[in-house]
């Protein structure tokens, strides 16, 4: 049996794209002759936390085949960790090095630490091409990574399926944690320039990570121009989320960020065509007029006409949606996930 220990930052059990990839590979670990056990880095600020980090190496090494390093903890290592160490190293990057929410001084700063932790690592595996990209940029060998994507398969839905029209011609699911690059304030803007009978918006996410934000995303709600037409789920478990995508009709996230964007792969794969900025990773899941609209960044009205469009014209709507149902179903499932990711650890183990 392969024993394999993963070095995280915080709580495992948070509900960001990174934490729910990890704890889907620890579920099917059993099913691939493996265990993969969590050891947590504490949130200390940056840079002091990579003192308290050596003991977590420790403690993952200690009777492990193999230590996979979450890209989010990757700087905090980086004094500690030896090429060629054993147990060998794995990186499961999920951002580019310097993460992808902090300020300019510490992304450039960490990127140097998230680097040095990188080219000690015997193999690196990327959620996506888009992040590939960015570290073949930066002069690591392609013979280095392999791109293990999340899967497109959410939990099974639970309950009816709900009814998220509320009397308008379409539903629109957003599924974002309340943070800046989400581009939550933006979608709400678009919301409100729309005729008030085109659709009711749905936001499931988060809503307290980013206080500063989360007020602005209230006072945008006060508007009269959003009254009735907007509806807060917060965080809700996987299952229910399910059900929504089978519910609704399109998929909003004008994220400006989106390393992959495992719920844009979900929601494809249900049939809901996209709608966002052209940017992140939305462009290599979604084609322009194939599979949803893509819109340059910052435009709302932009935004706002291309909801509409898809709210009106039913035909139109429904050709990208078989559209994203077909590109969906070319996605990876999780089980696809977890093979790729096992067979990666056996191979850097061998290496």
């Amino acid at each position: 049996m392969l024993r394999a220990s993963l070095i995280t930052l915080g709580d495992p059990q948070q509900l960001t794209g990174g934490y729910l990839y990890h704890r889907r590979m620890a579920a099917a670990a059993a099913t691939h002759d493996a265990t993969l056990r969590f050891v947590s880095c504490r949130h200390m600020v940056f840079p002091v936390g990579a003192f308290a980090a050596r003991r977590a190496l420790g403690d993952a090494a200690d009777g492990s085949d193999v230590v996979v390093v979450d890209s989010i903890a990757a700087w905090m290592l980086a004094p500690w960790v030896r090429r060629g160490a054993a147990p060998p190293l794995v990186v499961m990057s999920h951002q580019v090095p310097g993460g992808i929410d902090h300020g300019r001084a510490r992304s450039v700063c960490q990127a140097r630490l998230d680097v040095w932790t990188y080219r000690r690592a015997r193999l690196l595996m990327v959620a996506s091409g888009t992040l590939a990209d960015d570290l073949r940029s930066r002069g690591f060998a392609p013979e280095l990574m392999r791109v293990v994507a999340p899967g497109r398969d959410p939990a099974e839905p639970s309950g009816p399926v709900p009814e998220l029209r509320a009397g308008r011609r379409v539903a629109v699911l957003c599924v974002g944690n309340w943070m800046p690059r989400k581009g939550i304030v933006e979608l709400l803007d678009a919301i409100a320039l729309l005729p008030d009978q085109t659709a009711t918006l749905h936001l499931v996410g988060e809503e307290h990570l980013v206080p500063g934000y989360e007020r602005r995303v209230l006072r945008r709600l006060e508007d009269p121009a959003l009254h009735d037409r907007v509806v807060r789920h917060g965080p809700i478990p996987a299952a229910r989320v399910a059900a929504m995508y089978r519910a609704a009709d399109v998929f909003a996230l004008p994220s400006t960020t989106e390393p992959y964007g495992t719920v844009i792969g979900e929601a494809i794969a249900a049939g809901l065509p996209a709608v966002g900025w052209d940017a992140g990773n939305l462009p290599h899941l979604v084609a322009h007029g194939v599979e949803g609209l893509v819109v340059p960044v910052g435009d709302v009205a932009g935004l706002a006409s291309a909801l509409r469009r898809l709210a009106e014209d039913e035909e139109y709507r429904s050709a990208l949606a078989a559209a994203a149902g077909r590109r969906g179903a070319m996605l990876p499932t999780w089980e696809d996930t977890a093979h790729m990711f096992f067979d990666g650890l056996r191979d850097a183990t061998a290496g």
